[in-house]
């Protein structure tokens, strides 16, 4: 299943950016409900280039559909990403910690000022494709995950904003 998701914070490109990227950004989006504590496992810096290996648990509920298939406490994964400073645009996967077989995720994130908005907004655009491979119920799985992801942004928008006003960028 391919999807977009946009997003619109209210800073400048190189804040919006700085943000996604800083260690202390990440475990301020522990607030946000479903994925529990986001843990930076590793990052490297080189040159314009920016790392990223940040592990994530699902804490939501599942229905009982899935857990016929899945063990819920077995949904982690890490999300590992590079972000291109010249280009600023991010290419991630996921990689499931269990269940391999049944989850692909993959994408970019693309920041880009706010045309319309003379006031130094960012827009953040996701394209990603996502597959889930189980019988029968693979397909309503991926529209649940990208609804989930959709209530996800909407969230770490709100989350954003708030650190960059608290952090003057």
């Amino acid at each position: 299943m391919r999807f977009t998701i946009e997003q619109t914070f209210a800073g400048p490109l190189e804040a919006v950016e700085a943000a996604l990227v800083d260690p202390a950004f990440l475990e301020r989006l522990s607030t946000l409900p479903k994925l529990g504590r986001p843990t930076l496992v590793h990052r490297v810096e080189a040159g314009d280039l920016v790392h990223l290996w940040v592990k994530y648990a699902f804490t939501g509920d599942v229905n009982s559909a899935v857990r016929r298939v899945v063990d819920p406490n077995r949904l982690t994964w890490v999300e590992e990403s590079t972000l291109d400073r010249r280009t600023h645009r991010t290419t991630w996967r996921i990689v499931p910690d269990h269940y391999k077989n049944l989850l692909r995720a993959s994408g970019e994130f693309r920041l880009t000022p706010d045309p319309g908005a003379p006031d130094g907004r960012t827009v953040r655009t996701t394209d990603a494709e996502l597959k889930v491979t189980v019988p029968l119920v693979g397909g309503k799985v991926e529209q649940a995950i990208v609804s989930g992801l959709r209530e996800h942004a909407a969230l770490e928008e709100e989350v954003l904003d708030a650190w960059l006003r608290e952090t003057d960028a």
